[in-house]
This record gives C-alpha cells, sequence and structure tokens, in this order.
C-alpha cells in the first residue's frame, strides 16, 4: 500500500443556533440594524404625539428658568412637565446655544443610550450569559403585538421611535439602572451605609418626577427586587430602607416647578386613558410568550423579582378594569416588560437544551412577527414616499409643524387658533395659544378656554363677542383656514400676514375692541 496516509477528520458537529458564538453573532447584526435605524430616528425627530408640549417646555425654561409658567397657555401656572429631565435640557440648552429642537435630538440620543445600558445592567443581575441583554432589548422592542400603538412610557418599537426624546424614555432607562443597583446593594454581604440607600432615593424621586406613571411601573418593580433579595429583612436593613424613602419624598415635596403629591388628587384622568383597555388581544399577542417564561420562573423560585413585578402589574391593571380606573392602564408596562424579560432569559437560562431550543425557535418566530407588524416605524426615520405601500401600510402620519407663523410674531405673543395641532405645534416655537393643545389638570381655566376658542369660531357668534374674546386672552394672531369660522377674512380687526402650505391662513389682530 502506497501513498500518504488518510486524514483523520473529526466529525461534524450539527449546527446549534444556542452556541454563544453563533448566537451573539446574530444579535449583534440585530442590534446594529437597530442602531442605524435609532440615528436616523434622532436626525429626523418625528414630530407626532406629545412632541410639541416637550419642546414647548424645553423652550419656556430656557426662556425663563425660574419661573416659566405654563408651557402652552400664557398662565402663571405650575406643571407637572417641569421635571429634573426637561431642567437639564433647558441648562444644556443655555449652555449650547443650540435650537429646541437640535436640544431634543440630543436628548433622544441620551435617552436611547439611558435605557440601553439601563436595560444591560439590570439583566446581568438576572442572567450572566453575555447574549442576554442583546436578546432582551429585542424583546422588549418587538415582542408586543401585531397592532402597533405609540404611549409614552411603552417600549414598542413604534412608540419608542416616536418618544425617543421624551421624559417617559429617560424614564425607563432610569427605572433600569435604579433596579440594577438596588439588586447589587442588597446582594452585598454585610449591606452598605445609609449613603448608598439615599443615593437610591434620590434616584427614585428623580424618576417619580420625570414620568410618573414610569415612575409608578418601576416602584412595582422595586417591590419585586425587595422581595427577592436574600436573606430575611434586618433591622439595620429596615432602616436604610426607611432612608431611601425619607429622601425620595423629600426630593418629591420640595421640587420647585409643580407639587407632585396634588397629582394624587388631579381628576378628568381617566376619558384620555380609556383606549388603553381597548384591543388588548392585537397589541399584546406576543406576550403570551413571556408569560410561559414566568410561570417557569415562579415555579424554580416563588419570590423571582420579574413575577412579583408582573403580578402588582396585573393587579393594578385589572383593578382600573374593574374600578373603571382608565388611568391605572398607564402601568400595563409593568405586567410587559417582566414577561419580555422572561422570555428573552428564558432561552438562555439553564434547562434542557432541546426545549430551550424549541422555546428559541418559537421566540424568534414571535420576534420577526413584532418586527413586521411594527414596520411602520420606518415611516419616522424615511420618507414615506420612499417605502412600498406593502411596508408602510396603513403608517402614521407625521405633523406639519407650524414654525412658519412664528416668523412675524414675538416669543409670548398669543395666537387664537381652533386647529388642535396648530395649537400643539406653535408652543414649541415660543407662541402661546388660547386652549391648550394638550389636557392640563394644572391649569384652572382649562375648559373656559376651550369653550371660549370654541364659540369665536363658532358659527352665527356674534362679531362684538368675537373680540370680546380676543380681548380677554390679549391675542395678537389668528391662525386658521378660512372656511373654519371666526371674523371674516375682510374684518377691518384682521389683517392677513400670510399664507402656509397647508391652506392655513395667518391674521394680525389690528383691533381688539
Amino acid at each position: 500500500m502506497t501513498g500518504e496516509p488518510a486524514t483523520l477528520r473529526a466529525p461534524a458537529r450539527p449546527f446549534d443556533p444556542l452556541a454563544p458564538g453563533r448566537l451573539l453573532t446574530a444579535l449583534r447584526g440585530a442590534a446594529l440594524l437597530l442602531t442605524a435605524g435609532a440615528v436616523l430616528m434622532c436626525v429626523r425627530l418625528p414630530w407626532i404625539g406629545d412632541m410639541g408640549v416637550h419642546a414647548a417646555t424645553v423652550e419656556r425654561l430656557r426662556h425663563d428658568l425660574f419661573h416659566p409658567g405654563n408651557p402652552m397657555v400664557d398662565s402663571p401656572t405650575d406643571s407637572p412637565y417641569y421635571s429634573p429631565w426637561t431642567v437639564c435640557l433647558a441648562l444644556f440648552a443655555k449652555a449650547t446655544g443650540l435650537d429646541t429642537f437640535d436640544v431634543l435630538r440630543c436628548a433622544a440620543v441620551v435617552g436611547l443610550v439611558v435605557l440601553v445600558t439601563g436595560v444591560r445592567r439590570f439583566v446581568r443581575t438576572l442572567g450572566a450569559h453575555p447574549a442576554a441583554p442583546l436578546l432582551a432589548v429585542l424583546c422588549l422592542l418587538l415582542l408586543w403585538g401585531v397592532r402597533p400603538f405609540i404611549w409614552s412610557g411603552f417600549l414598542g418599537l413604534t412608540s419608542l421611535s416616536a418618544n425617543a426624546s421624551y421624559p417617559s424614555t429617560f424614564a425607563t432607562g432610569l427605572g433600569f439602572h435604579l433596579l440594577a443597583l438596588l439588586t447589587r446593594v442588597l446582594r452585598r454581604p454585610g449591606g452598605t451605609g445609609l449613603v448608598p440607600y439615599a443615593g437610591l432615593g434620590l434616584l427614585w424621586a428623580v424618576l417619580m418626577l420625570s414620568h410618573q406613571f414610569t415612575g409608578v411601573v418601576f416602584t412595582f418593580g422595586i417591590v419585586g427586587v425587595l422581595v427577592a433579595a436574600p436573606g430575611r429583612p434586618t433591622r439595620a436593613g429596615v432602616l436604610r430602607l426607611a432612608t431611601a424613602l425619607a429622601v425620595g419624598l423629600t426630593v418629591l415635596a420640595v421640587w420647585p416647578y409643580y407639587s407632585f403629591f396634588a397629582l394624587l388628587g388631579t381628576g378628568g384622568l381617566e376619558e384620555i386613558h380609556q383606549p388603553l383597555y381597548r384591543h388588548a388581544a392585537t397589541r399584546f399577542t406576543l406576550v403570551p410568550l413571556g408569560l410561559l417564561a414566568l410561570a417557569v420562573r415562579f415555579r424554580r423560585d416563588r419570590r423571582d423579582p420579574l413575577v412579583v413585578w408582573f403580578l402588582l402589574g396585573l393587579l393594578t391593571v385589572g383593578a382600573g378594569a374593574v374600578l373603571d380606573k382608565w388611568s391605572l392602564g398607564r402601568t400595563e408596562p409593568a405586567i410587559v416588560m417582566p414577561a419580555q424579560l422572561a422570555a428573552a432569559l428564558c432561552v438562555l437560562d439553564r434547562g434542557a437544551r432541546r426545549l430551550r431550543g424549541a422555546f428559541a425557535a418559537v421566540l424568534t418566530a414571535a420576534l420577526a412577527v413584532g418586527l413586521w407588524a411594527q414596520r411602520d416605524a420606518l415611516t419616522f426615520v424615511l420618507r414615506g414616499d420612499a417605502l412600498p405601500k406593502a411596508v408602510t401600510g396603513d403608517a402614521w402620519k407625521v405633523w406639519q409643524p407650524v414654525g412658519w407663523a412664528m416668523r412675524d410674531a414675538a416669543y409670548g405673543d398669543v395666537f387664537m387658533t381652533g386647529d388642535r395641532r396648530a395649537a400643539c405645534t406653535l408652543p414649541a416655537y415660543g407662541g402661546y395659544t388660547v386652549a391648550a393643545g394638550y389636557p392640563d389638570f394644572f391649569l384652572p381655566d382649562e375648559k373656559q378656554r376651550a369653550a371660549d376658542t370654541s364659540r369665536y369660531f363658532a358659527p352665527g357668534t356674534p362679531r362684538a363677542e368675537r373680540l370680546a374674546v380676543l380681548r380677554r386672552y390679549h391675542v395678537k394672531w389668528v391662525l386658521q383656514r378660512p372656511s373654519r369660522g371666526g371674523l371674516p377674512a375682510g374684518d377691518p380687526a384682521l389683517r392677513e400676514v400670510r399664507k402656509g402650505p397647508d391652506g392655513r391662513v395667518l391674521y394680525e389682530v389690528l383691533a381688539r375692541g
């Protein structure tokens, strides 16, 4: 027998999608695509939803840091929108001289960084697998339903694409950081001194002041972490927690821009939040996959922090449905986020490899469905005409702001307009409107302002009454479409100044009486 001896080859290993190297590579590729989308989103800064009130808040604070008044109307009232987050943005605006919208672009970047790093730090306290944080982020963005929606504090891809610069995004990221810090402090052998707990209390207060509903959601998470803490409560431990709570409550009590505790007696929240209880089956279609993962965690540990967090959220949202307290629906993320995190961790946790592989396959399919269902988020980062109809579907319409109307006006001028979107956008450029474009429960004459605006534009309202409304609110400009009522175009009290690209006309008020 001649020739070279045959080379012995190791048998080929079967493809293993759960191998750390392959899994990390796939997740890093997905993260890279999401990062590219996030950059485009921050640059474009889509105008939709509550963008107007948040921009107006920064604008008022940068103009007068100590006495900003109401962000939307000319009234010296407090506002819960003046939070530690928006005060920091205003200080940044003053220091850099950047335009308010450039400041909000920076806010979107910071908010997303705080969110992603917060998720990473908290997930690291729950599992050591290197792929866990990346998979958790994907689940938080995509594991929702087949009917996308936009609401502050909800982390679906579509919602986050519109809300990245909002206080709720920063608050959510801060909440995850707070849970991670608390977990690490509680796990230290022998405990720690009072200073770290005082710091935790301060962070909790900043969270509550920045976005109250998100603060409640993460307070449930804090309870979950405390329940899961190793060992039994000691006197020293109770003292430390009491210190944290005392510091937090003190900061809430002394915050100068609005009375936090006055929010507890605020009415009028139920009607605007009732939609949160509609279409639950299509909004949360994919979440039950996380419920299976929570059940596994509960079987393993009755004090699991994600399970406790989920149960507190479920009880609160359920109470809202039973008692018709629809505002409690804002705590739905306390149900959804623990389930999403549990789903991500279940794939990477210990257990039968075949079962984890099957769950991974189902989760991958669910994430693909979630991505397709929220494909309309692309319209927030790309032009609508650059995408095929099959992708955009019934896409959200980005608003056309009316900054052009401020070219002839001065900061603080009052506008009369019956167009809600104009009322939402004008204050972002420094103007005021007679009626607030957003619900404002700290504004005592909110209903009267809305009624006067409706009366001004109503057919048949006498000219003298319309002039009296203009005089009452010191109106300098009227912004309207000519066919929407109000004083006619030829009235001597008005002078046409400018026509907008969307059919609106700007009139200067020459006489108010």
